[in-house]
């Protein structure tokens, strides 16, 4: 593949990646406009919208990562039944204009948040118990965290999606915080955390191709934004809110854009799509970017709350 037509695959993943995200936000802006439901209720149903997209992500890459493991560990398939009632519960909570919470979708959230911790110290324990221990070459190889940390975020933002639901309209706070500063605070969390992921599997990849520092410079930033938005004041919050949100919609289409540049590496290996029974798996993983979207998106809720608070 010559240099000029990975150029022009790259402008075409861009180009998806916008128009993806596009989509994506149009649900935040209608939820920002309809004046029938409260500012909580609008965040609630944003974080469900970003729960949602990680849901789905966490479902199609540990479908696909535990399928090549042959499912050895019957454990394997409490991961995709976790992601998947996660999922019908996130969407079911996106439509939801009430105020009030629903039992049976925060049970199933709290569900995601525990099968994604217990994930996430199962895959950690997986690693260290390798030949040689803790070492770049079985982090890189051993059982990937991110997957299961990306569960955890998922029920974290479905579970906070509905606890934030039965908060008054007025001053709603949730862990002790007005709820603008804690939402952009574990927004900010997550894209760090998502952030993290992507620095260990592209430095495996040795950054071989220039858009893949975009995650591990442009997601940090993000989270930088919001953590400053979540600790200084309100007024410093709306003064810099404009920029904020910028970077955030970039970091959403990112998330997009990335999906499209991992379609592309499945394309450029050995038999390209025609062979994708082997290359989806040994490629780079395609749902594994739109993780930065379901962040930016509740990041953007967080911030259009913590720009209200006095």
């Amino acid at each position: 593949m010559t240099q000029a037509s990975r150029f022009a695959g790259g402008l075409a993943s861009l180009a998806a990646g916008a128009a993806l995200a596009f989509v994506a936000t149009r649900s935040l802006r209608e939820a920002r406009s309809a004046p029938a439901i409260g500012k909580h209720v609008a965040a609630a149903r944003a974080f469900n919208h970003g729960s949602a997209l990680l849901a789905l992500s966490v479902l199609a890459d540990s479908a696909m990562e535990h399928y090549r493991g042959g499912f050895e560990n019957r454990a394997m398939y409490a991961a995709l039944a976790s992601a998947a009632a996660a999922l019908g519960a996130s969407l079911h909570g996106s439509a939801d204009r009430t105020e009030a919470s629903h039992a049976l979708r925060h049970a199933i959230q709290l569900g995601a948040t525990a099968t994604g911790t217990a994930g996430t110290a199962f895959h950690l324990y997986n690693v260290g118990k390798r030949p040689g221990g803790w070492s770049w070459h079985n982090l890189f190889y051993g059982a990937p965290a991110g997957a299961p940390f990306a569960l955890l975020l998922s029920g974290a933002l479905g579970a906070i999606a509905e606890q934030l639901r039965d908060e008054p309209e007025h001053d709603p706070r949730l862990f002790g915080l007005p709820a603008g500063k804690a939402l952009a605070l574990v927004a900010s969390a997550g894209l760090l955390g998502t952030a993290a992921e992507a620095a260990l599997l592209h430095f495996r990849g040795s950054y071989q191709h220039p858009a893949m520092y975009a995650p591990v410079t442009v997601a940090p930033i993000g989270a930088a934004l919001l953590a400053h938005a979540a600790l200084a004041a309100p007024t410093q919050a709306r003064r810099l809110g404009g920029f904020a949100r910028l970077w955030l919609r970039l970091t959403s289409a990112l998330g997009f854009a990335g999906a499209g540049f991992h379609a592309n590496g499945v394309a450029r290996a050995q038999g390209g799509w025609r062979n994708w029974s082997q290359n989806l798996l040994a490629g780079p993983p395609l749902p594994a970017p739109p993780a930065f979207s379901a962040l930016a998106l509740a990041g953007l809720a967080a911030l259009r709350m913590r720009e209200t608070e006095r």
